[in-house]
């Protein structure tokens, strides 16, 4: 046995480590504000069942009613845009004063350049802008890095952009996975806390209390598009066998986004010192109602402070989250001094949760 090997062996499994991913912290940060989008396209269950897809079972195993498909002449770019420029507008934060930009995606216009760069271009903006490519956690993954940049003083003002046309992923003949899935955009803006101590009586100034970012590749094969990359080419025998449309193992991944959803909040919010039922709401990623009534179940706190919207949109992947903090912030359901507990997860596989105080 070589040197590589025995390492190899000795290394602890997820399963015997205390906590599954790294830890960390960023005070001083708040959520400026937020905004998204999605096209006005709308598919029902009923729509789908022109395909031969079955309205009653995709309600009864994900929740999901309709989503949102982009049309032909829609990239991931548009959707991105129109979600920042609400979101701009909605935070009063001119594009002079953005000084990175961060797109989430695992679906962008082209390989290169990137999503972000071309977002970049037309919004007029002079910042430097790459994407970040997490999948359903990619969000959370763009969200702590600009939190970073923020927190170490080298940027004022970041756009945070979680976007996918996931209808462009997926087969139209996999009569189980198709309907999951939607397309849309969410951003917010991440800025230092102006407001200190006196965010609200006794709450403490805002910040990303405690947030743990997590990856387990050895997993990788349950949620896979195989050909198109340096891999697998995409060859015609590719496109024959649907290998560049994403591949899932519902039933593994299911089992996995709720332990993995259970063990990292309990992880997040003992390291804040903060107990679930102090949470003023949880916004997990979308994919399937099950997996959020399951996870919420173990965690302890009532349906009311659970953020769900996949009923319309289905499981955006990247967009998933800022979707859905956009639509609290418009009803009211966040304000200040707010404990919100945020986790997305899912291809990687990876994860990120994280206890934010708004």
């Amino acid at each position: 046995m070589n040197e590589t090997d025995a390492s190899e062996e000795n290394r602890p499994t997820p399963e015997e480590k205390s906590t599954r991913g790294r830890m960390g912290m960023v005070p001083g940060v708040r959520i400026l504000g937020s905004g998204s989008f999605v096209p006005d396209n709308v598919v029902t269950n009923d729509d789908l069942a022109e395909l031969g897809c079955d309205s009653e079972w995709i309600v009864r195993r994900t929740g999901i009613l309709e989503r949102r498909h982009a049309t032909e002449d829609q990239a991931t770019s548009d959707l991105c845009y129109e979600a920042a420029t609400r979101c701009l507008e909605n935070a009063s934060v001119a594009i002079e004063d953005i000084d990175l930009i961060l797109v989430a995606t695992i679906t962008p216009d082209h390989f290169t350049p990137s999503t972000a760069c071309h977002l970049q271009r037309r919004l007029g903006a002079f910042a430097p802008a790459m994407d970040v490519g997490a999948a359903c956690a990619g969000f959370m993954y763009a969200l702590t890095t600009a939190a970073q940049f923020v927190a170490n003083g080298n940027a004022k003002r970041v756009l945070v952009v979680g976007a996918d046309l996931m209808s462009r992923l997926i087969d139209p003949n996999d009569k189980k996975t198709f309907p999951l899935f939607g397309d849309g955009a969410g951003a917010v803006i991440v800025g230092p806390d102006d407001h200190g101590d006196s965010v609200s009586e006794g709450s403490g100034p805002a910040g990303i209390l405690s947030y743990q970012l997590g990856s387990e590749g050895c997993g990788g094969e349950m949620l896979c598009i195989p050909a198109g990359g340096t891999r697998m080419a995409l060859t015609d025998r590719a496109k024959e066998e649907g290998l560049q449309y994403l591949q899932m193992d519902g039933r593994n991944v299911f089992k996995w986004a709720v332990r993995v959803f259970a063990e990292s909040a309990k992880d997040v919010l003992h390291a804040a010192g903060v107990d679930a039922s102090e949470l003023g709401l949880v916004v997990l990623h979308q994919a399937n109602q099950r997996i959020i009534d399951s996870a919420v179940s173990d965690l302890g706190v009532t349906a009311d402070k659970v953020l769900v919207n996949l009923d319309r949109y289905g499981n955006t992947s990247g967009a998933s989250i800022p979707l859905a903090l956009d639509e609290a912030f418009e009803d009211g359901r966040i304000n200040r001094g707010d404990y919100v507990l945020l986790c997305g997860f899912g291809s990687g596989l990876a994860w990120g949760t994280a206890l934010i105080r708004y």
